[in-house]
């Protein structure tokens, strides 16, 4: 259930806290023409799963995945919003087993090189680094590197334009999520303009 094949070449992870699933849809269309085409929705807010079954589909080119999944019987509601990925902060015995229940490739969560280890024992290549910051940052990251060789990681937490190319250039980092591409505000004012200027801009850091 690693979800390294299904996220290759997209290097940045739009991370959103959905407020109302009404922006759902012009929320995924601006990103996608911005050029991003993975987008997280976390389940923080009670029209999570609605406004990813909306862009599941009405906006059917982006790959939508539900983030913060943290009790194994969520896995049935995201697969059936149809959720294409699922990413947690952190990981558990029974959340591993709901994933392959679902057949739902899956980014867990890991602070730790003993939970990493766990984590790559289970068949993660990829995982979730979580609060990437305040854990360690690329310093940590880079430590783990020389002796976990194989892990590859999504770094989310105080990732920002300014510091995610850094992260990017890293060996071990496949991607970075990123929360500050589609802020609160501009999803309250319906500012889709906004938003894909943001990830457009997010995508010229690729360049």
């Amino acid at each position: 259930m690693d979800a390294s094949k299904l996220l290759v070449g997209s290097k940045i992870v739009p991370v959103v806290v959905l407020a109302n699933a009404d922006v759902a849809v012009p929320l995924a269309e601006a990103l996608l023409e911005a050029g991003l085409g993975v987008i997280e929705v976390t389940l923080r807010t009670d029209d999570a799963l609605e406004g990813i079954e909306q862009i599941a589909k009405s906006v059917p080119d982006m790959v939508v995945g539900a983030g913060s999944v943290r009790r194994p019987e969520q896995f049935a509601d995201i697969a059936a919003a149809g959720a294409r990925f699922a990413v947690s902060p952190g990981s558990s015995s029974r959340l591993l087993a709901a994933a392959a229940d679902h057949e739902m490739p899956f980014i867990p969560g890991a602070a730790t090189p003993s939970e990493m280890i766990a984590l790559f024992e289970q068949g993660y290549q990829l995982q979730k680094f979580f609060p990437a910051e305040l854990a360690g940052g690329r310093p940590f990251l880079k430590a783990v590197g020389a002796p976990l060789p194989e892990i590859r990681f999504m770094p989310t937490g105080g990732v920002t334009p300014m510091n995610a190319m850094d992260y990017l250039n890293m060996s071990n980092v496949a991607c970075v999520g990123g929360s500050w591409i589609t802020p609160l505000e501009l999803q309250a004012k319906g500012d889709f303009d906004a938003i894909r200027q943001i990830g457009s801009d997010a995508v010229s850091l690729l360049v």
